[in-house]
This record gives C-alpha cells, sequence and structure tokens, in this order.
C-alpha cells in the first residue's frame, strides 16, 4: 500500500487580497496645432505685398497681406458721389417743404377773416404741405441707401488687408506679389497654426477606455529629445471607437513653452491604466498552469481545493487573478498539482 503524500503545512498558506491595479503603458501619440487655419481672399484683388513667409511668428492682428483693387476705389467714389447727391435733393425738398409750410400758414391765417381766403386754397396748400414732407422721407431712405451702400463697399475695402486671427505661425505660403485672388481664384494664401499650445492625440486601446482620467497628467517622450520627458492634461474625449483599429482617440493638452515640440511629431505616451474596481491578487508561485487549467489551490476547511482563474496583470511579486475567489481566503503560497483535491491540509504549528 502507499504511503500517503505529505502535505504543507498551513504557515505555507497566503491570503488574497484585494487592491486597485495600476500599471503604465507605452502608446503611439500625434501632435495637432491647437488652432490652424488656412487664410482666403474674400474680395476679388492682386497681392500687393506679403510680409510674412514661412516659419514667421505673428500675433493677433499683425498684418500678413496687402492685396490692391483699383475698381473698388472706384465703386467707393461712386457711392460717395451718390450719397452727396441724395443729400442735396434732400436740401432742395426741405427749401420746398418750409416754402410750402410758410404759405399754408399764411393762408390759414388769412382764413381765419371770414370771405378773406377761398377754403379750397387753403386744402391745396395743406396738400402741398404734405407731399413735400413725403418728398422729404423719401429723399432721407435714398441718403440712408446710399450710405449702407457705400459703408458695405468700404467694408469690403477692409478685407484687401489681410490680418492674423491668433498667434501663431505661418507654416505654409502659396501667394506671391501679382497674383489674382479672391472667391474662385487661388484658394488659400496662408496658413498659420497655433504651436505655442498642442493637441496630443492618443489611440486607446478599447479595453482600456474605462480608465480614462478627464484631467490626469500623462508623460510622454519624443524621439527629437530622448532625454527629456515632457507632461500633458487629459482633455478631451471623443466617446467613439475607430471601427478599424478599435481604439478611442483621447486628446491631451501640452503646453510648448520653449517650442521645441512640433506637430506632426509621433511622441510615445506613458499612459496609466488604473481599473476603478479592486482586483484580487495573489502570490505569483500560487497560481499553477497545466495543460489543462489554470488554478489556485484553496484551503476550503482544512481541505485542498482548486479554484480556477484567469491571469491579469502583474504587480510586484502579485499578480492579478479572476475566478471564484474573495478577499481573505487562504490559499498555498507555492501551488503544485500534486496537491490533490480534497487532501488535508496541515495544521498551523
Amino acid at each position: 500500500m502507499a504511503a500517503a503524500q505529505p502535505q504543507p503545512p498551513a504557515s505555507y498558506l497566503a491570503e488574497v487580497v484585494a487592491k486597485p491595479v495600476s500599471r503604465v503603458i507605452e502608446l503611439p501619440g500625434e501632435f495637432q496645432p491647437f488652432l490652424s487655419v488656412s487664410l482666403h481672399a474674400r474680395v476679388t484683388g492682386y497681392v500687393e505685398k506679403v510680409l510674412v513667409d514661412r516659419g514667421s511668428v505673428v500675433k493677433k492682428g499683425d498684418l500678413l497681406i496687402e492685396l490692391s483693387a483699383p475698381e473698388m476705389q472706384a465703386r467707393i467714389a461712386e457711392a460717395e458721389s451718390k450719397v452727396q447727391e441724395a443729400e442735396s435733393q434732400r436740401g432742395q425738398a426741405e427749401a420746398q417743404l418750409a416754402a410750402a409750410q410758410a404759405t399754408y400758414d399764411r393762408l390759414k391765417k388769412a382764413a381765419e377773416t371770414p370771405g378773406a381766403i377761398a377754403g379750397n386754397e387753403v386744402v391745396q396748400q395743406e396738400k402741398q404741405v404734405e407731399a413735400a414732407q413725403a418728398q422729404v422721407r423719401s429723399r432721407q431712405q435714398a441718403i440712408s441707401s446710399a450710405r449702407a451702400s457705400m459703408q458695405s463697399l468700404k467694408d469690403l475695402e477692409a478685407y484687401l488687408k489681410i490680418t492674423a486671427p491668433f498667434d501663431g505661425v505661418v507654416t505654409e505660403r502659396l501667394v506671391h506679389p501679382g497674383a489674382l485672388v479672391g472667391p474662385g481664384a487661388d484658394p488659400v494664401l496662408l496658413v498659420i497654426e497655433q504651436i505655442s499650445h498642442l493637441r496630443l492625440v492618443v489611440a486607446v486601446p478599447e479595453e482600456n477606455v474605462g480608465a480614462i482620467a478627464h484631467g490626469a497628467t500623462v508623460a510622454f517622450k519624443v524621439p527629437a529629445y530622448p532625454e527629456r520627458t515632457y507632461v500633458g492634461t487629459v482633455s478631451r474625449v471623443s466617446h467613439v471607437l475607430d471601427q478599424k483599429t478599435r481604439t478611442m482617440p483621447v486628446e491631451l493638452d501640452v503646453v510648448n513653452r520653449d517650442g521645441s515640440l512640433s506637430p506632426g511629431m509621433y511622441p510615445t505616451v506613458k499612459w496609466p491604466i488604473r481599473r476603478a474596481k479592486a482586483s484580487l491578487l495573489v502570490p505569483k508561485t500560487a497560481v499553477v498552469s497545466t495543460t489543462e487549467r489554470t488554478f489556485v489551490v484553496r484551503d476550503k476547511q482544512g481541505r485542498a481545493e482548486w479554484v480556477d482563474v484567469r491571469k491579469g496583470d502583474s504587480d510586484g511579486d502579485l499578480i492579478e487573478v479572476m475566478g471564484a475567489l474573495k478577499p481573505g481566503d487562504r490559499i498555498l503560497r507555492r501551488g503544485t498539482d500534486e496537491v490533490r483535491e480534497g487532501a488535508v491540509l496541515q495544521a498551523r504549528k
């Protein structure tokens, strides 16, 4: 008869612990400018001056390009002439109204004396006053219309001077003096991008999107400066997975104070992973893997019980496991399939 297999003492047992598991994975990212705009000409004209070039640093409101449009100046002069003409016609209408009003006042005064003035004359003069008043109103409307047309042309004239919409850098110059630009002509004049503040886009795998923490600080490095470590802040999450890559784009805000970072760079991001729920951890040596199953040996009222588990992330000498375990369960610190299910575990000395 074979001798009974000796079993490990209870002092070789370890407890299943529960705690949050955090780790860092490396993910690729891509820098994009925080703001980017392609400048167009809103009015048709010829490029007179280009005051910037590729790489020029500009401030909001800086003059970038001057256009010339001689026909616009002629149209503005014509509009100003129409305003003056309308004002002159209004002056004539006001003079006619004043004369008609004065005559009406005299006739009305004279009509107070019986038989001095026929009543029909007073009525006719009153009608002339009303007609003169309508003429004055008409001339005033003509002036308003002429002034609006003139102001519209002057507003368009302001577009002959193209200015920077924000602080940034000119990254593309696509036009030169003498070129005809405007709607339907050369579509893009300059491209300006804001690089003092960048967007770092990271494609986070689907299994890790639940651990994204808004406002978290994330470290990264770029190949151009491998000795430096930069940081960004998680600011925007798309909340939509890319169907091809099964990743979710997440944007980090990065302040590029010294200008060492550039749009188009591909940094390596140290992405932190922390699960919201606590994980069950056991010693790595407690997990037994065979060709048929992966399990730990649990102490169930002094007897061995095999509990199937799945392995997760490591945390030092511990490893995350998923299975029918709970915190506080006691398992063999050094698991082995030599300890059969139901075997008696020795009591602690």
